[in-house]
């Protein structure tokens, strides 16, 4: 089949999430400033530079306590950092619990009864329980086409992992099973790696 987006897909369900699949998962914590805590995943996120290392997030939607936007993106417009927190399979509930509409006074972390530990390099709580976490400060908002569509850069001034995801200098992703994002409802898990070797090395 083919389709303009513009005209529709005809069918039941949008199927341009399931054809950029899998997605990684940011779990983006931020803080107000009147200092109340968010927590929320995006799975249009990614890393986009290594030096500086810069990461993205796209939010797409809006609430009607926020101007345009979610809270994720006006507590970073407001603090100008953010902390992108790693999902690993153990903690799959407590990510989609995270992802409830909820008003902007409430704090995401006890919602999903997650505990929180400080940041080291900027002023925001992180999950305690990732296996990985990136202290991020903003480097700028664009807004794309669309109600509310607007997408995050920040720049990686800190970098926390777990002691027990590192086997032999390697950051090993199977020791926690990270979460990708796929269309629908559905969600995969790593836990199997191949190699491949770059043409010439």
């Amino acid at each position: 089949m083919f389709y303009r987006p513009e005209n529709g897909h005809g069918l039941p369900h949008n199927p341009f999430n399931a054809i950029v699949t899998p997605r990684p998962i940011g779990w983006i914590s931020t803080r107000a400033a009147d200092g109340t805590n968010n927590l929320a995943p995006y799975s249009f996120f990614n890393a986009v530079a290594y030096e500086p290392p810069q990461v993205m997030f796209a939010s797409t939607s809006a609430k009607d306590d926020q101007n345009g936007t979610k809270d994720s993106v006006a507590n970073i417009a407001e603090t100008g950092v953010f902390c992108v927190n790693v999902v690993s399979y153990a903690l799959r509930d407590a990510m989609n619990a995270s992802s409830a509409a909820l008003g902007k006074e409430v704090d995401e972390f006890t919602t999903a009864g997650l505990e929180t530990t400080a940041c080291e390099t900027i002023d925001c709580a992180r999950v305690a329980a990732a296996p990985a976490a990136l202290e991020c400060r903003l480097t700028q908002i664009v807004t794309l086409p669309g109600a509310a569509n607007k997408v995050v850069f920040g720049e990686v001034v800190g970098v926390h992992i777990d002691d027990a995801c590192l086997r032999d200098g390697i950051f090993d992703v199977t020791t926690f099973q990270p979460l990708a994002r796929l269309g629908y409802r559905d969600y995969s898990v790593v836990t199997e790696l191949f190699s491949l070797s770059r043409p010439g090395e």
